[in-house]
């Protein structure tokens, strides 16, 4: 049978390692509307919004801050749960260590590469910003790893067409959000450049129009890259712990680029009028 509904066995229903598992998914659930109805109407204060009318406490490094949000939920953590949580390693299969390899391609970009490659324009970051990026990443980082720790997929699930389109979206959505967030780096500290415009700031740290590629349609590829990403993700393990992190994400990536988006606008008298915020064309 090739198409099976649930093409893997997981934990036995009523069982308690079962109602912690899917009681913390309808958390995550919860947690990703919440986060979409408060970043909708305030953004994340860090970054291009970052607002310095609240304490969000003790100012920490801010490649430091990427450091404990990112790679201590999704490298170290996820490691731990997918290697220690699973009640039976001898269940894991190739595909199991697939999910985990990619995974940790991005958690080990997005939590240890891009903050010591990143020209950031604020050294600094308040540690409640950190917390308020980690304490999600624990939750939803922790299912996935959790279910693919634990998720004995059947051995016909390689010719799955879930599986097969699930990484190729993926993989083609880590590569847009790599090249984004290259674009982004590359425009730091320039100056003078034929194709970029510049709002004088502090020095050297300014921000810049981005061109090229998908920022000639859309003010935030690297959202959309990632947003892409996790949809092959959610479709290649084929769980609802893929599902409620996608939702979780596109929460995030929706409102922010909503406020990115306007915030490039009222900056930019010349900021291209036909670009949108996330999806080219859409939104």
């Amino acid at each position: 049978m090739l198409f099976e509904p649930i093409p893997y066995t997981f934990y036995e229903p009523g069982t308690t390692y079962f109602w912690v598992h899917f009681g913390l998914i309808i958390l995550g659930f919860i947690v990703a509307l919440a986060t979409l109805i408060g970043q909708w109407i305030n953004p994340a204060p860090y970054g291009k919004h970052e607002r310095n009318d609240v304490n969000w406490g003790p100012m920490i490094p801010q490649r430091l801050g990427h450091i404990l949000s990112d790679a201590v939920p999704g490298v170290l953590m996820f490691s731990l749960v997918f290697f220690l949580y699973s009640p039976n390693e001898s269940e894991k299969g190739p595909i199991n260590y697939v999910f985990f390899g990619l995974f940790l391609i991005h958690t080990i970009h997005r939590g240890i590469i891009h903050p010591l490659t990143m020209r950031y324009k604020n050294p600094k970051v308040a540690l409640g910003i950190t917390l308020g990026g980690g304490i999600p990443n624990v939750l939803y980082h922790w299912l996935n790893a959790n279910h693919i720790g634990v998720a004995g997929y059947h051995s016909t699930y390689y010719y799955d067409p879930r599986f097969i389109l699930g990484l190729l979206v993926f993989v083609l959505g880590f590569i847009i959000n790599r090249q984004a967030d290259w674009k982004l780096r590359s425009l730091r500290h320039i100056k003078g450049h034929s194709t970029t415009h510049f709002i004088q700031g502090d020095g050297s740290k300014g921000y810049y129009i981005p061109y090229g590629g998908l920022y000639e349609f859309i003010s935030c590829p690297n959202y959309f890259g990632e947003l892409i990403q996790w949809t092959g993700w959610t479709l290649a393990t084929w769980s609802l712990a893929g599902f409620v992190w996608t939702c979780f994400s596109a929460a995030t990536f929706f409102a922010r680029s909503r406020h990115n988006h306007q915030w490039y606008k009222d900056q930019f008298q010349d900021y291209p009028p036909n670009r949108r915020a996330l999806i080219p064309f859409i939104f």
